[in-house]
């Protein structure tokens, strides 16, 4: 075809589509559509709304600031490093979080859910359970403590609540349940923490630090965690366990750091063991006055023909020991002050001792 009669049939086809338009008939008294009444909301709704409600003003922001020097000009300048969520804890301005959250901030600052923001302090962290507690000098009247459930009693399939803010969106909820129990993740310091709630209620970047609820809106787990190969929620987040934030978080208040449950010994290195072809650990020293000494714990000791060997730790309470992470995992389930039973290889026999346990440093 010649290109004038391209342009003529072109002509045709956009005068045709103009009449076309111009033949729509218009309305001139059209009106908004009538709003049809919703009626109430359903009782797992309104649940959900209230829970946000109540809890999201004891949810806090947290950002973390690093400090930085100009190479040419010397000047000092501040930057973002990265945000996560917190909760308060007490009408004393006490604010928890994951201890990944804050470990490499230079300063620290908490945004209220009324977008007020306070610089924080460090008040102390537990790293080998990725817990932190900050503190802010807001008046009482702008903080919420959050209401303390319990995570002994949870069952699988239980609703869960999330309050956070993923990438940077500060107050969002997300819902889900109880996925799974008894989890296990790994702590910045290398060290395991069990006991952990997965859940598939969508956890991302920025929710660390903050709470997951249950359906009576109390706090039952930190959101700690989440398995993703790509970094987003993928449906699997795991939360610190009420029970361990309860027990963590007043330690950490009162003495700066965890108080470790102990028994006042040095143990054997592994390389050691291993070269003996010994199970579990042993005992190299006892500390003079410590519950071990008291109860007639035994260390190695050196003479002429070689080494006598110390107690050899095979398990606490039943539960088998290997080296000195499970050692430590099984004293750290109990409170000082609480006894134990080791079972004890000594002289080529197996003996049990009943011991205390006595606060480490």
């Amino acid at each position: 075809m010649k290109p004038l009669a391209l342009v003529v049939v072109a002509c045709v086809v956009g005068w045709l589509a103009f009449q076309t338009f111009q033949s729509t008939p218009l309305d001139p008294k059209a009106v908004s559509r009538a709003v049809e009444a919703r009626g109430d909301l359903a009782s797992d709704e309104q649940n959900t709304i209230d829970i946000f409600r109540n809890t999201a003003p004891s949810v806090v922001y947290i950002t973390s600031i690093a400090v930085r020097r100009n190479l040419f000009s010397l000047n000092v300048y501040e930057i973002p490093q990265g945000t996560g969520s917190g909760f308060i804890w007490d009408k004393q301005g006490r604010i928890v979080t994951n201890y990944h959250v804050i470990s490499d901030a230079n300063r620290l600052e908490v945004t209220l859910a009324d977008h007020s923001s306070w610089k924080a302090v460090l008040v102390g962290a537990a790293p080998d359970r990725d817990l932190a507690v900050l503190q802010i000098s807001a008046p009482a009247d702008k903080l919420r403590p959050i209401a303390i459930g319990e995570s002994k009693n949870l069952l699988v399939g239980q609703k869960v609540f999330a309050i956070g803010n993923p990438f940077g969106l500060d107050q969002t909820l997300t819902t889900g349940v109880v996925s799974a129990l008894g989890r296990e993740i790994t702590a910045a310091t290398g060290r395991t923490i069990h006991d952990v709630i997965q859940t598939d209620a969508a956890i991302n970047p920025g929710n660390s630090g903050g709470p997951l609820l249950d359906s009576a809106g109390r706090l039952i787990g930190v959101n700690t965690a989440i398995y993703s190969p790509s970094g987003a929620s993928s449906g699997i987040g795991f939360a610190v366990p009420v029970g361990e934030v309860n027990r963590v978080a007043p330690q950490i208040i009162s003495k700066g750091k965890l108080i470790r449950p102990g028994l006042g010994i040095t143990l054997a290195n592994r390389r050691l063991t291993d070269e003996l072809g010994l199970e579990g650990v042993m005992v190299l020293k006892v500390q003079p006055g410590s519950t071990a000494e008291k109860v007639g714990l035994r260390g190695a000791t050196q003479v002429r023909e070689g080494l006598v060997l110390g107690d050899v730790i095979l398990a606490v309470n039943g539960k088998a020991i290997q080296d000195y992470d499970t050692l430590r995992d099984e004293l750290e389930r109990h409170e000082v002050g609480e006894s134990v039973t080791l079972t004890l290889m000594r002289d080529s026999s197996t003996v049990e001792v009943k011991v205390a346990l006595e606060a480490m440093n």
